[in-house]
This record gives structure tokens, sequence and C-alpha cells, in this order.
């Protein structure tokens, strides 16, 4: 018997590193707000949470078309408030938002893992069977393809949450945050081409 040893694609390894790199620094940003704030975004409703990602991501393609902007908060910065509110978007999906009930940073700590576990590992299997060819696309194409999720979105909840062959809320919630964090990769990498 041919034992097969699978041996992983060196740019695999480097985008696994890079993802990894981006969610410390976007769980220490929530972390510190969860310190400051406690879990007052219990309080959110699945529309509200896709109309927070929805305000970033039109003010990320405000920027890139002017070309220039007026407030402080960078383009990265507003990927990682799109990570982050895509995270509490899973997270409310699993437990249910019908009281506000606060977590404590432990708890939050545990629950922000496990949904980026689950979306790391969808962002290599896609990886696996698309070549990453998200590393050929513009930073354009990445906030267009964060908005029409948020339209299917937005959709599926005026559908009470049903799809009839659809993926489900979830799934684009995940979608969107490997789509911001492919983003990120790009900025930190400068690629010649790619608008920061």
């Amino acid at each position: 018997m041919v034992k097969v040893i699978f041996t992983p694609n060196i740019m695999d390894l480097n985008t696994s590193h890079q993802y990894d790199q981006i969610i410390i620094s976007c769980k220490d940003i929530f972390i510190k707000k969860t310190i400051d704030y406690g879990t007052s975004w219990r309080v959110l409703r699945l529309i509200s949470i896709t109309d927070q990602i929805f305000i970033k991501a039109k003010r990320i393609r405000t920027i890139q078309e002017k070309k220039s902007q007026k407030v402080a908060d960078d383009i990265s910065s507003e990927l990682k408030g799109i990570i982050n509110y895509s995270v509490i978007g899973l997270i409310q999906l699993e437990l249910g938002n019908s009281e506000i009930d606060e977590l404590n940073t432990e708890l939050t700590s545990k629950l922000y893992d496990k949904m980026i576990a689950v979306s790391k590992s969808t962002m290599l299997d896609k990886n696996h069977d698309y070549g990453e060819a998200w590393r050929e696309m513009s930073q354009e194409s990445f906030i267009d393809l964060i908005l029409m999720k948020l339209n299917r979105i937005r959709q599926i909840l005026s559908n009470d949450g049903v799809t009839i062959i659809s993926e489900g809320i979830d799934a684009n919630f995940i979608d969107i945050m490997n789509y911001a964090i492919f983003g990120l990769i790009l900025i930190a990498e400068q690629k010649p081409g790619h608008s920061s």
C-alpha cells in the first residue's frame, strides 16, 4: 500500500499565518471594546448588524471612488470593523438575541475563537478549490462582493430566514469576513495595482 503524504502549498501556509495575524489584531480590538462596553452589541438584531457592516463597506467604496477621505479611520480600520461585526453576526445567530444578556469576557473570547475557526476552515477549503484566486482580485471587488452578500442577507431576512436552494445567513457572514481578511492581507503586502 502506497502512503500518500499531503504537503501543503507554501502559499497556503503563508495565507494561514497572515490570516492568523489579522485575527490577532481584530480580536485585540474586540476584547478591549468588550472590556470598555461589555457586550452591548447583544441588543442588535441581524438587520442592524447587516446595516453596520453596510455602512463600513459603503464608506470604503466611497473612499475608493473619491480617492480621498476626511474622517481619520482608514480602509484597514473599516475592514477590521467588518470582520468584528461579522463575528457578532455569527454569535447572534448561534445564541439568538431575543433578550439582552451580558456575556463575560472569557465566554465572549471563546465564542469569538469558535466563529473564527469556522471561518478559517471555510477559507482553507475554498483556497484549496479555487487556488487562491482572490490574490489576483482588486480591493474594489472585495467591497462589491461584501455589499452583494449584505444584500443577500437582507433578502434572506425578508424571507424570514428561509432559503430554497441558497446558503444561509451564516455562510454570507463568513464570506464577508473572509473577503475583508483578504483585503487586509493584500493591503499588508502592498500589492501594486491594489488600492488601500
